[in-house]
């Protein structure tokens, strides 16, 4: 790692969250139900759970001219975060309607906004920022050609670059060789493979299609079961931590903003799957996306 600077750009969103007992079928309508706003998007909660867990942070996203995008700003500050260098877009904020059941289940519908309108060009001008860090955490809620420009950039760099292939989209052959570390669950590791991934022998062979690639290594999240980590030297498994689940929503961030901070804090792969899986299981017994994400003391008070 060449510096413990972690440089996350990606998408920011409003989540309107409405709790319900089950979720919908189509044509469906449920009444009654708790409605919660708060912060959201994969990239804003990637770079909040990494600042909130002790990591130094910049977060770049693009947001529209809007309430939305003013009140996302002000919390990015509230939290601490450098919000210098977030752009603005003619389109609306990223907006997500969220249902969440009692099982802790959930179904997501985003509206991208000015996250689509995240280009190739604006991450050329951001080069030299980009060039800067010593982890890039990118996503896939901003447009694929626009994460390319900036692993490439990164990778050249030499910047340590995570992605997390969430929601699951192809990807060009070309990023593949840029990644250090690849953070999919078991649907997004079948969609950039084609190959079914619903056991630890077709994780495994997924894991090897990922490697021919050119993928540095592979941390494959599965659910409750907990995690599979596939590197050149070793294969490991992490269990997830027994708790009780009431939303699932920003697990999966949690668990990437954790893993990038313990990485830059010099821990080995495996500590940080360790330290990620701690931090995501306190994730899932709270509501929300930004408001359930933990600090560093809750995660040294549990060891």
């Amino acid at each position: 790692m060449k510096n413990n600077k972690i440089l996350v750009i990606g998408s920011s969103n409003t989540d309107m969250t409405v709790l319900t007992e089950t979720l919908p079928a189509p044509g469906e309508t449920l009444l009654g139900g708790e409605f919660k706003m708060g912060g959201g998007g994969k990239g804003a909660n990637q770079a909040v759970a990494a600042k909130r867990l002790g990591g130094d942070v910049q977060f770049i996203c693009k947001v529209g001219r809007d309430i939305f995008g003013e009140n996302a700003i002000a919390s990015y500050k509230a939290e601490g975060l450098d919000t210098s260098l977030i752009l603005r877009s003619e389109k609306p904020s990223g907006v997500a309607l969220i249902l969440v059941d009692k099982q802790a289940e959930n179904c997501i519908s985003v509206a991208g906004g000015a996250n689509e309108d995240f280009s190739v060009e604006d991450i050329r001008s951001l080069s030299s920022v980009i060039e800067q860090a010593g982890i890039l955490i990118l996503q896939h809620e901003i447009p694929i050609p626009t994460i390319v420009e900036a692993a490439k950039i990164a990778h050249a760099a030499g910047a340590y670059v995570i992605l997390n292939p969430a929601p699951a989209r192809a990807l060009p052959e070309e990023i593949y060789t840029c990644i250090d570390l690849l953070t999919p669950n078991q649907t997004e590791t079948a969609t950039m493979t084609g190959l079914s991934v619903s056991n630890e022998e077709e994780a495994a062979a997924a894991a090897a299609e990922l490697r021919r690639k050119g993928v540095g290594n592979i941390l494959m999240t599965m659910g409750s079961k907990g995690s599979m980590c596939f590197t050149a030297e070793e294969n490991f498994f992490t269990p997830a931590l027994r708790v009780k689940a009431v939303d699932t929503t920003a697990a999966g961030d949690t668990f990437c903003g954790a893993l990038a901070v313990a990485l830059s804090e010099g821990k080995s792969l495996k500590e940080a799957a360790v330290f990620a899986t701690k931090a995501s299981s306190l994730t899932v017994q709270r509501r929300g996306a930004q408001d359930s994400l933990p600090y560093r003391r809750e995660i040294d008070d549990a060891c």
